[in-house]
């Protein structure tokens, strides 16, 4: 059998890595407004680019913690006025290759379809806000000379302004932005989808969006603080995400923007989208654990296996096509040794959840049930 060589993580220097990181769990609306998360999710995010090497005075963490939470670090506010200055003032005025935005929160998609970011300082009458258009469009202008690369991550709902029946329209709120250009990067990883609530559990105090990236960001913690692969990272993403509507948890289906130089596409798979196929199905649910994104917990997965079944399997150094190009070959010759791959990957991640939609993909594929492997 050849044994695939790891792909090289691509490395960039963390003292040229920026992160503007909002967390907002309360607001000046009063206890209605109350959303208990994602102050404690925009910390572990601290943590997961602190813990990669870069500076304290790159990361700008800005929450409005519920009490009795208490963050452990220092913070500055999330009110209206100090994050536009952050988005207008601090953060071009710094030279950098890479910016994170990770923000949490209450949002709505206003009667533009733009989606506005509400400030901790918001109240019903004055619901002040960030427009998350107006930003990117900022940010991908040479009004920002610097952040060739960046990576957006937004927890918020995405509910259609009209159902919310404000009695007062939002105000506007639109960023500065100079001349258009071809020189930043700019993924967008957005949790609810169009008209859509972002699902939160409060009792554990945490967006699911969020608590499913901050474990897949987690898993690749290696190659960060580089932004990973989106096109690698959103279909584990969006598996993870289906297994939570079919348990009935959310309804949510995330959407992925990607705009570059290259391209300019908007992933965001319909609510009726046309069942897929058993291996494309297969497919999401074995790259939806963050295992299979490591070459080497992938290859410790695959050497579980037994050698007569591994040694006809050609192998790929990318995730997904691997995991195609394994599902593939043990679905056409060696069927029974879907439930070895089943039974070594839960091994390493017992999550029920995706265990359960690995299960019923396999089944699907056609892997013989003997053992009762998956049921519920």
């Amino acid at each position: 059998m050849t044994t695939p060589e790891p792909r090289t993580a691509r490395k960039v220097d963390p003292a040229r890595v920026h992160a503007l990181i909002v967390g907002i769990e309360t607001y000046d609306a009063g206890h209605a407004w109350d959303l208990p998360g994602p102050a404690r999710d925009a910390l572990a995010f601290h943590r997961l680019l602190r813990a990669a090497g870069v500076p304290d005075a790159n990361l700008r963490l800005h929450l409005a913690p519920l009490p009795p939470f208490v963050p452990d670090t220092g913070h500055a506010p999330a009110d209206h006025s100090t994050l536009r200055r952050v988005l207008v003032r601090e953060l071009p005025a710094h030279p950098g290759d890479v910016l994170w935005v990770w923000w949490g929160g209450h949002g709505v998609l206003d009667r533009a379809g733009h989606t506005r970011l509400f400030c901790a300082d918001a109240t019903t009458a004055d619901k002040v806000a960030v427009d998350l258009e107006s930003a990117l469009t900022r940010y991908a202008s040479d009004a920002v000379p610097g952040f060739a690369e960046q990576l957006w991550i937004v927890d918020a709902c995405e509910t259609f302004e009209e159902v919310l029946a404000f009695r007062d329209p939002l105000p506007p709120d639109v960023l500065p932005a100079g001349h258009r250009t071809l020189v930043h990067r700019q993924t967008l990883l957005r949790a609810a989808g169009r008209g859509r609530e972002a699902a939160n559990d409060p009792a554990r105090a945490t967006g699911l969006f969020s608590e499913i990236l901050l474990d897949l960001l987690a898993g690749r913690s290696g190659t960060l603080p580089a932004p990973p692969d989106p096109e690698e990272l959103f279909p584990a993403v969006r598996a993870r995400i289906s297994a939570l509507r079919k348990a009935g948890r959310t309804a949510q289906y995330p959407e992925i923007r990607l705009q570059s130089p290259e391209r300019t596409e908007i992933v965001a798979p319909p609510p009726k989208a046309r069942p897929a196929t058993p291996l494309l199905r297969a497919v999401d649910a074995l790259v939806a654990y963050p295992l299979m994104n490591d070459p080497t917990e992938r290859q410790a997965v695959v050497a579980a296996l037994n050698p007569r079944v591994t040694g006809t399997l050609a192998r790929h150094p990318k995730a997904r096509t691997d995991a195609t190009v394994i599902l593939t070959g043990l679905a056409r010759r060696h069927p029974g040794a879907l439930w070895e791959l089943y039974d070594a990957v839960v091994a390493l991640d017992d999550d029920p959840d995706l265990g359960r939609e690995l299960a019923e993909a396999l089944r699907e594929l056609g892997g013989a049930d003997e053992h009762g492997h998956g049921r519920r």
